[in-house]
């Protein structure tokens, strides 16, 4: 009976290959190549898709026309050059032209992806088992999985084809009127959430009706720390100009050393919003290096801190912060927010969004399930939704690059000197203080705008030296401004970049 069905199977599979290709041979020498195809080796020798890479073979071209003519089809176009642009047309009907894959040190695409894969999983690892960031590095490292996942198409785009195709004066194909075939669902997570920044913003919202303002209100000089902590933003900017000037292959812009710097702010969901402006195709890696440094908050910090401060420093006692009113609590996004659309309408978007959910938080009872809304289901389905579609950005393509190494390197330079930022800027502020005044240098740490892991981690050192002397609230000021101060830089960036 077993002889029967595999002859049986086999028989379907002929006649559908004779049906399909006009030959039942080349259908079982299809059959015949499986084993090559499949597994560790048929992984290893994959190429990138064509779409990607624009190499078409010439049966799926067009004919090449003569000289000064053009010629196009679904895969790309002749010029009047006769050089061959190939790629594809998204769902709008533009022309998507391909580029050459380039990863470091020239690995094959496939064995670029079954690298891409381990890291994933160290990066899942963290989440689960260290406990690093695991709302979204989880979602992250899944969906770097996925997006590494062979002929899956779960983050190919969409694609127009079967259309009349035209020309513009410049020369690029447009296609109109075609059949558009559905891309991968993390495609449209992506260009939904990231490409229109709505994603981040909402989570700015969640953040906003999660957080107490109060610290800050009752302490408006700290608000100086969470600016001195913003330093690292523009070390790791001037840093990555540096570098692409001594490494041109790096190909560092102002606008992709802008996206770079902003990882010294500590904040994910304006590294993201500004990357996907500014520096899309480093959005993987800038992504990852903000979460990544963000999990890592309590292993970063506190040398830094033990570094620059002496032992007498670490045990300043501050006086409790005054009781805020809930006018005060109401008034301060109202007027934070003005003040933003007066000076730098650009930020709006950020600071609006985290206003308007601490707006919500502050306002009591009559709104209270919209706050909870905010702060618990809706930043619960945006955080997955916003990880994976960060995830798909993993594609070994992308983030197996010098380019990457170097980020990585940026961006923890960037932390680091945005710490440090913070300590120094509370050491010199106590040059001006009285003695019943003076700051504890651990809370200007918490400047970095790594809410609220780094308030924490600044708490804990303190107590480490005296088990009696809590920082914690105190740390929440500077903590709040470096969120506010992390969305005005990432405004200001975008203003000078557009």
């Amino acid at each position: 009976m077993k002889i029967r069905l595999f002859v049986a199977v086999l028989a379907a599979v002929c006649a559908f290959g004779a049906s399909a290709e006009g030959d039942w041979k080349t259908t079982l020498g299809k059959v015949a190549d499986l084993s090559c195809d499949t597994g560790l080796a048929g992984f290893a020798k994959r190429e990138a898709p064509a779409y990607i890479t624009g190499k078409w073979d010439e049966a799926e071209r067009p004919h090449k026309p003569s000289a000064g003519a053009t010629a196009a089809n679904d895969h790309g176009y002749y010029g009047k050059d006769g050089a061959w642009h190939g790629g594809y047309f998204d769902d709008t009907g533009a022309f998507v032209e391909g580029h050459e894959v380039k990863t470091l040190f020239g690995i094959p695409y496939g064995v670029g992806q079954l690298i891409m894969i381990p890291i994933c999983l160290v990066l899942m690892y963290l989440a689960i088992v260290k406990g690093f960031e695991p709302l979204l590095l989880l979602p992250i490292g899944f969906g770097g999985l996925l997006a590494n996942c062979p002929l899956s198409g779960i983050v190919a785009p969409a694609m127009m084809h079967g259309g009349i195709i035209s020309f513009l004066e410049s020369g690029i194909p447009v296609m109109q009127g075609g059949i558009v075939e559905p891309g991968g669902f993390l495609h449209y997570f992506f260009k939904f959430g990231i490409d229109t920044g709505v994603f981040p913003i909402m989570i700015f919202m969640g953040v906003g009706a999660m957080t107490d303002f109060g610290p800050l209100i009752a302490s408006p000089k700290s608000a100086l720390l969470g600016g001195a902590a913003q330093f690292g933003i523009f070390f790791a900017l001037f840093g990555a100009l540096g570098l692409s000037s001594l490494f041109t292959d790096l190909g560092f812009g102002l606008k992709e050393a802008s996206a770079i710097g902003i990882i010294g702010g500590a904040d994910g969901p304006t590294a993201i919003w500004l990357t996907s402006r500014l520096a899309p195709d480093l959005l993987g890696a800038i992504a990852v290096a903000a979460y990544s440094y963000m999990a890592l908050v309590p292993i970063i910090q506190p040398p830094i801190m033990k570094a620059l401060t002496t032992r007498e420093e670490r045990l300043i006692r501050m006086p409790q912060l005054r009781n805020v009113t809930k006018i005060e609590k109401i008034a301060f996004p109202l007027i934070v927010l003005l003040l933003c659309a007066l000076l730098l309408p650009s930020a709006v978007p950020l600071i609006g969004a985290l206003m308007l959910g601490n707006l919500a938080r502050e306002v009591g009872a009559s709104v209270s399930r919209i706050a909870d809304t905010m702060s618990n289901a809706l930043i619960n389905i945006v955080t997955i939704m916003l990880g994976l579609s960060v995830g798909s950005k993993l594609a070994c393509e992308k983030f197996l690059s010098g380019q990457t190494l170097a980020i990585l390197a940026l961006g923890l330079c960037a932390f680091c000197v945005g710490t440090a930022a913070g300590v120094i800027m509370a050491k010199i502020m106590n040059l001006f203080c009285r003695k019943e005044n003076r700051i504890n240098p651990l809370i200007g740490s918490a400047g970095v705008s790594a809410v609220p892991m780094a308030a924490r981690v600044s708490n804990k050192v303190a107590l480490a030296e005296d088990p009696t002397n809590y920082v914690l609230m105190q740390a929440m000021g500077p903590n709040v401004s470096g969120v506010i101060g992390s969305a005005v830089v990432a405004g200001v960036l975008y203003t000078l970049c557009r």
